[in-house]
């Protein structure tokens, strides 16, 4: 995996980088400010981020969560000094995957950034399930509106109406929302 990691401590930025490496990962960086961060973020691809909550020039939960709003998300591990509950629940608002407080070792940080990388799949995999979601209700709907269109029309009862976009579609080799749309598209045909 590649790691992009912020953190604004030159020590514990070498020992990151270097227990990633000996994990397998990839490191991106390490780098020390925000802006060092968001550059690389846009133009490196990273698969992961591992972000000190201090860095050198502002906040590394801010930071993930801004990145996540301007492109692509990806999963977020913030690594902090501090054990206050107020910074949790700042990550958990930002979109935080996974929490660690250092000290860290090889277990936990592995364990942090599998578990981050393993619910943005979850994440991810749910979004298209409701964007497939979505389409197949907003194509329900125009089938239903052609369907309505047909029976005012041509006076037919619904499940005729449904069989003839149903027979269209096949005659034609379309799925049945094109006929469907293209049914509302003229609509003033039938009316």
């Amino acid at each position: 995996m590649r790691v992009l990691v912020a953190e604004d401590d030159p020590i514990i930025a070498l020992g990151l980088s270097r227990r990633l490496g000996a994990l397998g990962h990839e490191v991106v960086g390490p780098v020390a400010t925000v802006a060092e961060a968001s550059a690389l973020a846009s133009s490196v691809g990273a698969d992961l981020y591992l972000f000190d909550v201090d860095l050198a020039d502002g906040d590394g939960i801010e930071l993930a969560r801004s990145l996540s709003e301007e492109g692509p998300r990806r999963p977020v591990v913030i690594l902090t000094g501090l054990d206050a509950p107020e910074v949790l629940d700042r990550s958990i608002a930002a979109g935080v995957l996974a929490h660690l407080t250092k000290p860290v070792d090889d277990r936990q940080l592995e364990a942090a950034l599998r578990l981050a990388a393993a619910r943005a799949a979850e994440l991810e995999a749910l979004r298209a399930e409701v964007d497939s979601t979505r389409q197949a209700l907003a194509d329900r709907k125009v089938v239903e509106q052609a369907k309505g269109i047909l029976i005012r029309a041509l006076g037919l009862s619904e499940p005729e109406a449904f069989a003839r976009i149903q027979t269209t579609a096949r005659q034609r080799n379309l799925r049945l929302v094109d006929v469907a749309r293209a049914i509302v598209d003229q609509r003033s045909l039938y009316e």
